[in-house]
This record gives structure tokens, sequence and C-alpha cells, in this order.
């Protein structure tokens, strides 16, 4: 018998922001897999979709409303699809909502996996090894900063200023979760740095780096240039274990990452807040891709996995572990594609593979 209290730190109340573009043809799909684990499992989700998006911009001239991130603030997670549209220029939309909601919320960790799923080939010629990189990307500073500014707009002597800010806290908190990443995986971390170019910001990461790493001495830890790295995840992918980078070089790493393991449509992500305070934010990497909404064939498989991230995160481990295992079911055992990964199938009928994979209960969950 479950107690009122259980049932209620199994309800999970989640923002849905499906954006733009394919974002709202693959978000669906991602909510109907949640839903059926959800029942298999024993816990229960409440959806609450937000129009927040580009479109909403063109009606309201605000990506989101001026109590967005107090509306926000009350839900568990949030599940986003994507954002973008050329109507509207990209700083607009990104600046609009994705960082305003990381920064309200602390989100300081992202955390992008580049696996190399069963029966999906790599651009890559040798991968008999596999691949299967986890990339921390530190979410809240870095490059991606609001300091600075331009000066005599519109004359030949116009010119701009962009400020990096990199702070003690900020590099030893994602650092840290690198290091406690690596000694849950393979014990190996590696830093993006290019503190030969950039004098300031990055040698005094590279400082903080090897503070931290004094107290992980079970962890093999290194720093690569960041151009170096780059070359490294397509020469030797399998070399590569967990990757901690600044915003920047996170942000590029990642879509390397994405493309070596087939298709930027099955990459995740999660924007964290390890601690739990604020609510952490779920989403594919993959963007809007205006080119192809409303065919219907865009992959749904990294909504799928980060809606699975999002459940790990909640402490929902064996119902994003069943999510998972579907996924590799169906990329490993059917010959089931969508375009971006050699197939012909729709995106609907990817996604129905995926259910009819997961286990279902076989007996009642009494309450």
């Amino acid at each position: 018998m479950m107690d009122a209290a259980a049932q209620q730190a199994r309800h999970y109340p989640i923002a849905v922001l499906a954006g733009d573009g394919i974002g709202r043809e693959v978000m669906p799909p991602a909510l109907e897999v949640v839903e059926s684990v959800a029942h298999t499992f024993g816990f229960s989700v409440d959806w609450v979709e937000y129009p927040w998006s580009c479109e909403y911009y063109a009606e309201t001239g605000a990506m989101m409303p001026a109590d967005g991130i107090d509306r926000l603030s009350e839900q568990k997670a949030i599940l986003l699809g994507a954002v973008g549209d050329p109507s509207l220029p990209d700083h607009l939309s990104l600046w609009g909502l994705l960082i305003p909601i990381r920064r309200a919320f602390d989100q300081y960790i992202n955390l992008r996996p580049a696996r190399l799923m069963p029966g999906v080939e790599s651009p890559l010629r040798n991968t008999d090894r596999g691949i299967d990189i986890m990339v921390v990307r530190e979410n809240s500073e870095g490059e991606y900063s609001e300091v600075g500014g331009r000066m005599f707009r519109g004359t030949p002597e116009e010119f701009a200023v962009q400020e990096a800010v990199f702070s003690r806290r900020g590099i030893t908190r994602v650092v840290t979760f690198a290091a406690e990443l690596a000694r849950k995986r393979r014990s190996r971390l590696t830093s993006a740095t290019k503190s030969n170019g950039i004098i300031h910001s990055m040698t005094f990461w590279d400082e903080v780096f090897r503070e931290v790493m004094v107290g992980y001495a079970d962890v093999d830890a290194q720093l690569m240039h960041v151009d170096a790295l780059a070359a490294r995840f397509v020469s030797h992918p399998h070399d590569l274990d967990v990757v901690v980078g600044s915003n920047l070089f996170g942000d590029i790493l990642t879509d390397i990452g994405a493309v070596i393991v087939g298709s930027m449509g099955m990459a995740p992500s999660a924007n964290l807040n390890p601690e739990g305070r604020h609510p952490s934010m779920f989403e594919p990497v993959h963007g809007s891709a205006p080119d192809i909404a409303g065919r219907g064939v865009a992959n749904p498989i990294g909504q799928i996995w980060s809606a699975a991230m999002m459940l790990d995160h909640l402490g929902e481990t064996e119902a994003s572990e069943a999510m998972m295992h579907a996924i590799h079911t169906v990329l490993g055992d059917s010959d089931i594609r969508t375009p971006d990964i050699g197939g012909t199938a729709s995106t609907s009928e990817m996604a129905s593979a995926v259910l009819q994979s997961l286990p279902q209960r076989t007996e009642p969950v009494t309450a």
C-alpha cells in the first residue's frame, strides 16, 4: 500500500515548451513514451504546456511573458523541444528564452552524451572500439556573457567588445561535477583549454582545474588544447571518456560529438541545477530545423533520450533505463530509421517502434 506522501513524491508536474519547427513534431512522441513508462513503473506526470516560441514572439513581442520564470519555477522540470525560426534572429530567441531560464535556475551544468548506438553508422571509418563520450559544459558564464558592447555604430570606426567571464566558483563546480561523473564511468577526464593563446581566462581555468583534481587522484586527468581535442573527437573518439569545457568550447565540441555518432537528431542534452534547488531543463540538440519542419521526417530519438535524462534526474532510474533499452532495441534489432540516419521511416513510425519496445506493466500498482 503506497501512502499519500509516497504518491506525492512520485508525481511530477513538468513544464513542456514544444517551441518551433520540428520541436512540435518530436515533443508529442516523447510525452507518449514518458506516459507509458510512468504507467509501467508507478509514477505520474502532469504536463503543463506553454506556447512560448518564435511564433509567440511574433504575437506578443517577447519570447515568454514577464512572469514566465515564476511560472516555470512551480514545475519539477522543463522539457523543451526546439526554439528558432528564420523570421527571428537567433540571438533574440536565445537570449529571450533559453539563456534566461538557464541563468534564473542556476542550470550551471550542460550535460551532453555522445554515444554511438547499435545499428547506427558513424561518418568515421573505424568505430570498432565504440564511442561513448560525456561532455560537461559550463552553462552559466564563460564566453556567453552580457558584458561588452558596441560603439560608433554605422561608422567606419565601429567596434565591438565582448568579455568572457570566468569565476573560481563557476570553474570549481563544473570541474568537480565532471570529476565525480568520471569516477562513475571510466575514470578519465579531459579538460578543454586554450591557455597557449588566451592568456588570462584559460590559464585561470587550468589553474583551478589542477587545484580541484588534487582531490581526485583516482581520476586520470589531462588538459588538452581545444583545437587538438576537436581533432581527437574525430581521430580517436574511443580514447575519450568525460570532457569538461567552458560554455563556448563545450558548445562546439558537443556538436562534433553529435555528428560523429550519426546524427544531430539523436543528440540529447540536460541543463542541470544539480542540487535540485531549481528545475532543470532537458532538450535535444538538433534545433528547430526549419528545412525539414512539417514533413514528418524528424528523428524523435533526441527528444525521447532527453526525456529519459529528465526521468533519471528526477530519480526514476528504472523508467529511464527502460526508455534507453527501447531505443537500443529499435536501432539494434530493426531496420526502422528516419532519413537522418539512412532510412525512410517517418517520425511517427520511429516513435511507434520505441513505444512497442517498452516494457508493459503486468501487475496493478496498488495505491
